[in-house]
């Protein structure tokens, strides 16, 4: 596989756009980055992924997945070297970076029912339980 089959499938999964970040081209859906080729002069695409898939991957098949290096692969950052992955393998491992994206997107579009610690801290306090005529002297 090549930067070329790389694109093309990202591109080919429902809601999935091309942009740039960084001066790379990445791959969103929802505005977000699921995919990129920031370190494609090294033959390698981008998947974001989560610390168990990723650990799943590089299990199963290291001679094509590897952690990115430093912090962004200790939160699943994946790299694929493009030329050992077939197109199953890349089709694949693109559709589980996407599929992760679209959860979380769906995620924070949904309102919270419970209150951020902000909003808490600037509700008006509660009255209190009692009332002057319930306290004891």
């Amino acid at each position: 596989m090549n930067i070329g089959d790389f694109r093309r499938i990202a591109l080919s999964l429902e809601g999935a756009e091309e942009s740039s970040h960084m001066g790379a081209a990445d791959f969103r859906v929802g505005k977000r980055i699921f995919a990129t080729l920031a370190h494609a002069k090294l033959g390698y695409g981008n998947l974001m992924l989560d610390p168990e898939q990723q650990a799943a991957f590089v299990q199963e098949l290291p001679d094509v997945f590897l952690p990115v290096h430093g912090g962004w692969g200790r939160n699943g950052a994946t790299h694929i070297r493009l030329a050992n992955a077939d197109e199953e393998v890349l089709r694949g491992a693109l559709q589980a970076a996407w599929k992760l994206r679209l959860a979380k997107n769906a995620k924070v579009a949904k309102p919270s029912a419970q209150k951020s610690p902000k909003e808490s801290a600037n509700a008006p306090a509660k009255s209190p339980r009692f009332t002057p005529k319930t306290r004891r002297k």
